[in-house]
């Protein structure tokens, strides 16, 4: 019997448990007993994914069993990679989960509403892969909307900044819900039945002009879910203001299932398409990409600078996405398996390194009170263990080596190179572009993660908040270590994953490609041999080795340290005594650069990217005119794509329903004339649609 059914199985029964214990027990012991059964649904689906990977397959149409009756479920090697990922992070998120709710009391994320939703959320996360029908994956897709969203104002009574968070994401995600709603029924209408199999089989004799109205829809609705610009609006709001362990989950977890529904559909379902499929695709994974790290790059507050990096992120992800499907379209399925693969790798490593960067922000706003880095600072000294683990996904967020993130990357912009040697104008255009925005994102990425280490852990404590805060709880650190050793493990050992990317990347339409593991094939990902990572394609070869860097950045780093150390002692102390400071004083953390100021310089490149609004107000003293008493700057950079295509629709919105609010005079008798009226327009289209 396959291991796949019995995880599934258990993981629901688990999840339907927790979300009992979440609303029946007592305070006192309910956050342990819903971590422990919210990481047992994270434990069986990972297992039911890693199954999938290792080449088990399993298909059933549930019957007889209320509430699930009519649904259906299928696991490919595509679907077992996403439910690892979510099932190794909602693990890890789990255990860290229940050391956070210690210090919410019975509020917030302690509530029993709150302790409730999580388990449930978790399970949609590990179920949404598993959907193998239409109706089926649509009931998922909005439970899982439905409990995030929950989850998200579980502390609306603390902030008003919550509730507004939550109002965009409802409404972002719910027409996300409508588009996908529309293209998957003009899908399943068109192709004659609502399962997957039969969507495979009804696309041959499809039209080009629905085949491609169907990915416009869904790809728009996918698109949202994963955060790109410029339908990102809802994730640099709701990410901030959700407690971190559902923060660390959304991120890592979540916003995979746009990237899933893309590549399912895209690929697998319809397979394949025109050029301007792919090419729209890696226009807003560009533009993510670039977009997203410049946003981190200005913001000062911690959690809102890691939203922004998911978006970067996740462009970097879906340009991939799009160049594999551009390569598909040039008949170059070998390079298409090699991009893809490149994508599905990301999207394992940026979900390890994120989750712990919510976690240890998680963990710095339950230290410090604060997540503004302008007044945070020293906590180094005070929170070592969080500020290496932080350091440590940093590494990865940054694609430097030895970072877990460099990996994909470099495979990533490997394929973009080789994609060179594809003919046509399209590719010589593109895949150029595509690699400055690699190169770019990754530099500017490494701006940002400096300045949030440097500003909030390296600085001089700003606050007494900040100078007096105190390490994480055990468990806490331990679900955050968990989240290091697999980052860790992922950038030794890459490939431990090699076998099933493979099968990922031929579950949907790439099969005999073997882009990451083979004997003789275009890439090898090998641990074994220390031949490292290793692309082959045309005569052309690049190579590299994880562990061999990892080594020779350590000895370089010893041979650095030794070297100073010796020097330093060598040295004779020639004044014990402080120098003349010109009457200047001690340095005080008012003299050290904020998150701000860091970024100025950057601000300054990208001012018309950006438009950055500032504004001085010079305050006079009340006798003269000529003698300043205070002097006020303000400095604030939007988000300029909401500003200019958010904004005026929102404003069109606010100004209809002024103007709607005269229609309701009150009088039952024109209320009567509106009904009548509409009734008769009505019959009116029935009658000339008859």
């Amino acid at each position: 019997m396959s291991l796949i059914p019995t995880a599934l199985a258990t993981a629901t029964g688990l999840g339907a448990a927790g979300a009992v214990a979440g609303l029946v027990l007592p305070q006192r012991g309910r956050g342990a007993v819903v971590g422990v059964l919210t990481a047992g649904v994270g434990v069986a689906g990972g297992a039911s994914g890693v199954a999938a990977l290792g080449g088990s397959r399993w298909s059933a149409e549930i019957s007889g069993l209320l509430p699930l009756a009519g649904t259906h479920f299928a696991v490919d090697a595509l679907s077992g990679l996403f439910m690892a990922v979510a099932g190794a992070v909602v693990a890890a998120v789990a255990v860290y989960g229940v050391g956070y709710v210690a210090g919410h009391g019975a509020h917030g994320f302690g509530s029993r509403g709150a302790q409730a939703l999580l388990p449930l959320f978790a399970l949609t996360l590990v179920l949404v892969p598993a959907a193998a029908s239409v109706s089926t994956f649509l009931l998922l897709w909005e439970l899982m909307a439905l409990t995030s969203l929950l989850l998200v104002t579980a502390e609306h009574r603390a902030r008003a900044s919550v509730r507004e968070a939550a109002v965009w994401y409802a409404v972002m995600t719910h027409l996300g819900l409508v588009l996908l709603l529309a293209g998957l029924s003009v899908y399943a209408s068109q192709a004659g039945g609502e399962t997957f199999a039969a969507l495979r089989v009804g696309t041959a004799g499809m039209s080009p002009t629905v085949r491609g109205l169907v990915f416009v829809l869904t790809a728009t609705a996918f698109a949202s879910k994963a955060g790109l610009v410029p339908l990102h609006a809802w994730l640099p709001r709701a990410h901030p203001e959700a407690p971190s362990a559902v923060s660390a989950l959304m991120s890592a977890a979540m916003v995979n299932l746009g990237v899933y529904g893309l590549v399912r559909v895209g690929f697998d379902l319809l397979g394949g398409g025109p050029a301007w499929w792919w090419l729209l695709v890696m226009a807003m994974g560009g533009l993510s990409a670039v977009y997203g790290i410049l946003q981190a790059a200005m913001a000062s507050d911690l959690k809102r600078l890691l939203a922004y990096s998911t978006s970067e992120n996740m462009g970097l992800v879906v340009l991939g996405v799009g160049a594999a499907g551009l390569f598909a379209h040039a008949g170059d399925k070998a390079l298409a398996g090699l991009a893809l693969a490149a994508a599905l790798l990301h999207v394992v490593n940026h979900s390890a390194f994120k989750a712990l960067l919510f976690c240890a922000a998680g963990s710095v706003l339950r230290a410090a009170g604060e997540r503004n880095l302008d007044l945070l600072g020293g906590l180094r000294a005070r929170m070592p263990i969080t500020a290496g683990l932080f350091a440590l996904g940093a590494l990865g967020a940054v694609a430097l080596p030895p970072g877990n993130g460099f990996i994909s990357e470099w495979l990533l912009l490997q394929s973009m190179i080789h994609g060179l040697a594809v003919p046509g104008v399209t590719t010589a255009i593109v895949l150029p572009l595509a690699v400055a925005v690699i190169a770019l994102s990754a530099g500017l990425a490494a701006a940002v993660f400096v300045k949030a280490l440097g500003v909030g852990f390296f600085a001089r404590p700003r606050t007494e908040q900040a100078a007096a805060a105190q390490e994480s709880p055990l468990l806490m650190l331990a679900g955050m270590g968990l989240l290091a050793a697999l980052c860790t493990a992922l950038a030794l050992v890459p490939g431990l994953l090699g076998d099933g990317l493979d099968r990922a990347v031929a579950a949907v339409g790439f099969a005999g490609t073997h882009p990451v593991s083979g004997d003789g094939l275009r890439v090898r990902l090998d641990e074994v041999s220390g031949d490292g990572l290793r692309v082959r394609l045309d005569e052309v070869s690049a190579s590299l080795s994880p562990l061999w860097v990892v080594a020779a950045l350590t000895v370089a780093l010893g041979a650095v340290t030794t070297t100073t150390r010796w020097t330093s002692r060598r040295q004779r102390r020639r004044m014990n005594a402080r120098l003349w400071d010109c009457g200047g004083g001690a340095p005080t953390p008012r003299m050290a650069y904020t998150a701000t100021s860091f970024a100025e310089p950057l601000q300054r490149v990208f001012d018309d990217v950006l438009a950055p609004e500032q504004d001085v107000d010079v305050t006079p003293v009340r006798e003269s005119a000529y003698l300043v008493e205070r002097v006020a700057f303000r400095n604030r950079v939007p988000d300029r794509i909401e500003h200019r295509l958010y904004r005026p629709v929102l404003d069109f919105l606010a100004a209809a329903g002024q103007s709607a609010r005269r229609l309701a005079g009150g009088s039952v008798h024109t209320y009567l004339g509106y009904g009548f009226f509409g009734l008769v327009a009505l019959l009116v289209v029935l009658v000339v649609g008859w």
